[in-house]
């Protein structure tokens, strides 16, 4: 005995549910890239306020050191 064959109703409500499942999926997966972006743009933040400062150390310790000597060259002699 052969099975009937789906209905044109049967097969549009079972391509909405796939329809359905893969929206919510879609958004699981939008929801963690959201999150993965918050936490990276935090991220990059964090490491450009320490290269600020770390700058600000650098041209303040720069600002420390004696002025460099005028080399002599053999002309000047």
């Amino acid at each position: 005995m052969a099975t009937p064959s789906p209905s044109t109703t049967d097969q549009i409500a079972e391509r909405v549910e796939r329809l359905l499942l893969r929206h919510a999926e879609l958004q699981r997966t939008n929801a963690l890239l959201a999150e993965q972006v918050a936490a990276l743009t935090q991220e990059r933040d964090s490491l450009k306020s320490r290269l600020s400062a770390a700058r600000a150390r650098v041209d303040a310790l720069l600002e420390r050191l004696p002025p460099a000597a005028t080399p002599v060259t053999k002309e000047a002699e």
